[in-house]
């Protein structure tokens, strides 16, 4: 699995961060997606999955 972002278009609801909090942060000054691990280890991979299809802006992509 491997992650890319359009941080560009991050509406900062956190959604991806309370899910994959080893994966995704946020930027302390606005809220925007930081992608911590862009290629994570297996156990992460349903969570980061669940990530993408609930984030609002569909910002995060992922290639499997």
């Amino acid at each position: 699995m491997n992650i890319t972002l359009d941080a560009d278009k991050c509406c900062a609801a956190g959604q991806c961060v309370l899910i994959a909090p080893d994966v995704f942060d946020q930027r302390d000054e606005d809220g925007v997606v930081v992608l911590l691990d862009a290629a994570p280890p297996a156990d992460q991979h349903d969570m980061v999955r669940e990530a993408a299809a609930i984030c609002p802006a569909a910002v995060i992509q992922v290639h499997e």
